[in-house]
């Protein structure tokens, strides 16, 4: 009997690999929506009572009454690092796997980054509306050559490293904050480990790479936004929830940052509700969230991206095939990317 399985956030770039890959064990259903408790009114409740498989990505909010309304669910599978919109304590006491996806897109993600920096620095963005709107001034996109300048690197898991060994080969100097220092990275790239004071204070170039995990909400705030060098550049393409973007604005409003390059934003396109009780925020401080953001995006010397540092076709096949190995492992007893 074929194993009942539902998958939402169904995206155009995921077709291909189930065009080509073929699954005889599953009867599978696609969803191109987002699971949360809004869109459960969509999914007929014979789906839902008979899955014992889900597969959801990030902007999926799985509450407990969401994932109560699957009455023989066994296991969810996010095609993700980061699982902080599932409730936890809801699959734990009926039993239910949670299955992720680790170390997806580094190549991807470290090459978007690199080329964020390259956009910012070189005023490229700018340079490129300018054009559009025919105001265009040489002496107005005057950048820095990446060679001159020190890059930051905050998180050095799969990404942040090869983030590192990029800019190695550009000629940065590299200042690195973790709490696991890679011996690697020291020897071969020059990369030196320092506090993360001493990395905002003497970086020309800030790049976030840490996984969300709730305690470092706002990691990335006033303090450390006022240590930041004078015309110095930002780049988050971690998470939204782990910079504070009231100080990001502001120092950009100052002059003192001169670009920021940003693939992920708290409170923008994601569910606010969701995301509020989540990380237990206040939803007018979301709304601030979402009204600064909106500022961002007009301002010329910021460019802001819907989250597609990972996206690349390379990387989205990975994850694919990384949950399915995850889930035939789960069937077959094992623990293979199992989170609990």
């Amino acid at each position: 009997m074929a194993i009942k399985m539902l998958i939402f956030d169904y995206r155009e770039t995921e077709h291909k690999f189930f065009e080509e890959n073929k699954f005889d064990n599953y009867d599978i259903k696609f969803f191109d929506f987002s699971l949360n408790k809004e869109n459960l009114e969509k999914i007929p409740e014979e789906e839902r009572n008979q899955a014992s498989i889900i597969s959801v990505f990030i902007n999926s909010v799985l509450t407990k009454d969401v994932i109560n309304s699957f009455k023989n669910l066994r296991a969810i599978a996010t095609r993700s690092t980061g699982y902080d919109t599932i409730d936890k304590a809801a699959c734990i006491q009926r039993n239910i796997a949670l299955l992720n996806v680790q170390n997806y897109g580094e190549t991807a993600v470290a090459e978007f980054t690199i080329g964020l920096i390259i956009g910012v620095a070189r005023n490229i963005f700018k340079a490129v509306i300018d054009v559009k709107n025919k105001n265009f001034v040489e002496k107005s996109f005057v950048g820095r050559d990446l060679e001159k300048l020190t890059l930051g690197v905050i998180g050095i898991g799969a990404i942040g490293a090869a983030v590192c060994r990029l800019a190695h080969a550009f000629g940065m100097k590299i200042l690195a904050y973790d709490l696991v220092e890679k011996n690697e990275l020291i020897e071969k790239y020059n990369v030196n480990f320092t506090t993360l004071d001493f990395l905002a204070r003497n970086s020309d170039v800030i790049s976030l790479h840490v996984p969300y995990t709730g305690d470092n909400y706002h990691m990335f705030a006033k303090h450390e936004f006022d240590l930041m060098k004078d015309k110095s550049y930002f780049i988050n393409v971690a998470r939204g929830e782990v910079v504070d973007l009231k100080y990001l604005k502001e120092n950009l409003d100052n002059g003192k940052i001169l670009g920021a390059a940003l693939d992920v934003v708290a409170c923008a396109t994601a569910d606010c509700e969701g995301l509020v009780q989540k990380l237990e925020i206040s939803s007018l401080e979301c709304f601030e969230n979402s009204k600064i953001v909106k500022e961002l995006i007009n301002m010329p010397n910021v460019v802001v991206t819907p989250h597609i540092a990972y996206e690349s076709q390379d990387a989205i096949d990975y994850i694919l095939r990384m949950t399915f190995d995850g889930i035939s492992d789960f069937i077959n007893g094992g623990s293979k990317n199992r989170v609990f």
